[in-house]
This record gives structure tokens, sequence and C-alpha cells, in this order.
């Protein structure tokens, strides 16, 4: 197969994470038989210093051409004046609404190998499997703004139409998986949210008759999420809430930097990044976490490329280099960015590891 990648850097470690994932996709490309190309776009911050603005119409252009998409990450405290006009968050936001991306996909699956090294009892991990399908182009991120020196307001806006096709990808997503769907709203008290779950309800009951789902306010799920994360299989939310409870079930994978994404429309390229985001704290010390862009090029292969056997090679590697004692600073160890990722490209196979392949070449 042939395929031309965008790569965005972006700001912060976004720069140290992409490389990972290219060089991962590099020797993918060499196992299998295919040819891939990159091209590298700015975004964000380092677009702002370079032509103030933060998706720069050449960076907008090479992502439409493209067949698939790898961003690292924006922002930082470089750019992050609240008075300033034009914010690095801002590229991204438009780069996911020009595209149509309106289905963040989020997988949470604790890695056997790292049980003990998060912050949440193994015993609670223990058959967690959930894909949280967030909708990205909606919600009070894209409604309107207004600021005076005494009050500032964010319109949070829905359609029937945003809610019914992210409900479907939830849907076909929950027929492939344990047919359970959670959605999650604040219907008690938000306009917007009571919208949300009778179209969800209607639509689920009509097209989804297999799929059993229920309702949960927010509040309540994020308490849920760690006290019995287990029992969820497809989460499905909205835009505000989708971002803050998947940074919380990060807690279940051990680190933030161990969860990929992938922004899905209904046509065009996907767009495939950690959910991380710039950690300008650590930024040039070569100790980020390759791990969530690695698994994000996974996601890149089945979901973007749709090379199913190529995506199950990198999550194995993954898998194997974490079982051999791959561990990065966010996981107590001392192994460095480079390190991280030249030890998954040693574990990655063409094929069904056999026995002896298991030790990594």
């Amino acid at each position: 197969m042939k395929a031309n990648i965008a790569v965005l850097p972006g700001d912060g470690i976004g720069p140290e994470v992409t490389q990972a994932g290219v060089e991962v996709l590099k020797r993918v490309a060499e196992l299998f038989g295919h040819a891939f190309s990159f091209s590298e776009a700015a975004i964000g911050g380092s677009a702002i210093d370079q032509c103030g603005d933060p998706l720069p119409a050449a960076t907008l252009a090479l992502c439409e051409q493209s067949d698939a998409i790898l961003l690292g990450a924006v922002g930082g405290p470089k750019w992050s004046d609240p008075n300033a006009r034009v914010r690095p968050e801002q590229g991204l936001l438009k780069l996911r609404q020009t595209l149509g991306l309106y289905a963040n996909l989020r997988p949470v699956k604790p890695i056997e190998a790292l049980l003990d090294f998060g912050p949440i009892k193994p015993e609670r991990l223990r058959g967690v499997d959930l894909l949280v399908v967030r909708e990205l182009t909606g919600g009070i991120y894209f409604g309107e703004r207004t600021r005076t020196a005494t009050s500032a307001s964010d319109l949070c806006t829905y359609t029937v139409a945003e809610i019914e096709r992210v409900t479907r990808v939830a849907g076909h997503a929950a027929m492939a998986r344990r047919r359970h769907i959670t959605s999650i709203d604040k219907a008690n008290v938000l306009e917007t949210s009571r919208l949300w779950r009778s179209t969800v309800e209607r639509l689920l009951t009509e097209e989804f008759p297999q799929v059993r789902f229920e309702h949960q306010l927010v509040d309540s799920a994020a308490m849920h999420l760690i006290a019995r994360p287990a029992s969820f299989d497809v989460i499905l939310t909205e835009n505000l809430f989708g971002d803050i409870l998947t940074d919380e079930a990060s807690m279940l994978a051990a680190s933030l930097g161990m969860l990929p994404s992938a922004s899905m429309g209904a046509s065009g390229p996907g767009l495939f990044e950690p959910i991380h985001g710039s950690a300008p704290d650590i930024a040039g010390r070569k100790i980020a976490n390759p791990i969530g862009t690695i698994l994000s090029t996974a996601m890149l292969l089945r979901l973007g490329l749709k090379l199913e056997a190529e995506a199950l090679a990198v999550e194995r590697a993954v898998d194997r280099a974490l079982k051999l004692g791959l561990r990065t600073a966010d996981l107590s160890g001392a192994h460095s960015t480079e390190d991280a990722t030249a030890m998954i490209i040693s574990c990655l196979h063409a094929h069904r590891p056999s026995k002896t392949e298991e030790s990594c070449a």
C-alpha cells in the first residue's frame, strides 16, 4: 500500500513523540512491504511563531491531501496569555472542524505489565476494556464567546443531527464489542444535556436494538470510572465532558502518556494523536513517554489505512516491550524517549511471534 501521512509535531514534547511514531511507521512499512511517505507541517504555537496563524493554509491543505494525520501536541506557557487574540489550541479546533472530525475515539485498556505502576489498585483494573466516544466539533468549545471587563460567557449548543451522528459511531462500536453504551450528560441541569439524552435514547432504540444502554450524570460517572471501571464498555459523551473524563481514565492505564486517540469524520483523513498535552516542563529532556503516540499509529493503521495486521503488530510490540521492562520516567523508570522507541521497534514482527521472538531482537 502507498499512503501519504501528514505529520504535525506541534509544541513541547510533540516533536519528540511524533518522531517516535514516524520511526515505528517506517519500520512497519519495511516489514509489511508498504510505501509510506511523510510530510511535516506546523500547527499550534510553533505555527504562530512562524507566521502568526495556529493553522496555516499550507498545513490545512497538506492535511486535506493526506491519507492520515499524525499529531503531537499544541500549546504551552509561551502562548498562554488569556488575553491573547491568537492561541495554539485554535489551530487544533479549526483543523477538527474543517475536516469534519466529529467523533473522537479513545480506548482505555490497562496493560498487564503496568497494573502495579498506576495510582489505582490492581484488583480494580482487571477486566477493564472501555472505549470513550467523544463528540468533537460541537458544544461549548465551538460556541459563541463574549467577554467584557466584568463578565464572560461561553455558549454550549448542540443540534439533533450532531448528536445523532456521534451516537451512530458509538452504536457501531458497541456492536463490535460487548454491546453496552453508557451515555454521559448533565441532564438534571443543562438543556443541551436533555436534548442529548432524548436523542441518544431514541436513536439507539430505533437503530441499535441489540445494544443495551444507560444514562449517567457526569459527576456520578467520574466517580464510577475509578470505583468500578470494568463496568463500562462504550462511553458516549459530549465534547467538554469527554475531554475531562478521558484524562481521568488515563489513570487506569498508569499514565497520561499511555493513551492514544483517533478523530474521525464521515470522509477524508483521520487525525491520530496521544491524549496528553505538550508537557512543556519536560520538553527537550528526552524523557517523554512515546507509547501514547505509538499506539496512536496503531489506530492510524487500523482505522485510517485499514491495515489490521499491521496495527496488531504495533500493539503487540508495545506489550512485549513493557513485559521486558520498558519504563519511561512517568512509569518510574529511566528509559529515554529514544530508548523506548528503539525497544518497541525491536519487538515489531510481521507475523504472530514465536516463543523465541518474545525476547525481541
